[in-house]
């Protein structure tokens, strides 16, 4: 273990508590022995170089892929177990997941992408169309609930993805480089809103990133290196990535 890293959380009170992962492709080693834990309500940034594994850490956790070894704790359920359904469920009410690039439904307006969740769980269209006003006027996007996301800036269509993933208001948000396609300025605006939003509605927040003043944004920063995490004070392993990566 290196001098700076400090000992991990035993996972004891996690939300979300990950031990051991490992996952590869073909013979690429993503995760070799990853271990992690997100707390209620914490904003927890994973930072790393390119090809460091923390997609794939999230994807694990978030229980889109599974890990080749190793155990993903969620309320005692032990999602690496879990059908497909089950996990399936978990990403409609429990999890929401946001990409790089949004993966909004280029066929949709701003405002039926985030009701889609909604629809998709049981709600009728009238509610969930209204409930999908209301995280558009949060994020500050209101305006384009009838824009497609081909009309709309980069930063928008960020922000109707983070509506998109909260409108369910789920338990916790799995963010990867949600503002890697972004402007500084429209990235601050994004990251502005996930965590004022986060804080209203104490929703976990996990953060992949690879730049530090994204990562600034986050309670706690851990480092992601050789496929196993690492804890440091914060920033110092985000503006360490930074450096590698320039």
């Amino acid at each position: 273990m290196n001098a700076r890293d400090e000992e991990l959380p035993s996972g004891a009170g996690a939300l979300i508590s990950a031990r051991g992962l490992r996952k590869s492709y073909g013979k690429t080693e993503a995760l070799r022995g990853a271990s992690l834990d997100l707390h209620e309500g914490e904003i927890l940034a994973v930072t790393g170089t390119s090809g460091s594994g923390k997609s794939t850490l999230l994807h694990c956790l978030a229980g889109i892929v599974r890990p080749d070894e190793g155990v993903v704790d969620y309320g005692g359920e032990q999602l690496d177990r879990s059908s497909e359904a089950r996990l399936s469920e978990l990403r409609r009410h429990d999890f929401g997941v946001v990409f790089q690039f949004g993966q909004l439904i280029p066929e949709l307006t701003a405002l039926d992408n985030v009701a889609l969740p909604l629809l998709l769980a049981g709600t009728r269209r009238g509610p969930a169309h209204r409930k999908a006003g209301e995280w558009l006027e949060r994020f500050g996007v209101r305006g384009q609930a009838d824009l497609r996301p081909g009309e709309m800036s980069g930063g928008q269509g960020q922000r109707v993805a983070l509506a998109r993933a909260l409108v369910t208001e789920p338990k916790a948000v799995f963010a990867d480089e949600p503002t890697g396609a972004l402007d500084s300025l429209a990235g601050e605006q994004v990251m502005t809103a996930l965590v004022h939003t986060a804080r209203e509605t104490g929703t976990a927040v996990l953060l992949i990133t690879h730049d530090a003043q994204i990562a600034a944004y986050a309670d706690r920063e851990v480092w992601l290196r050789d496929g196993v995490v690492h804890s440091a004070p914060a920033g110092v392993l985000a503006r360490e990535a930074g450096r590698r990566e320039g």
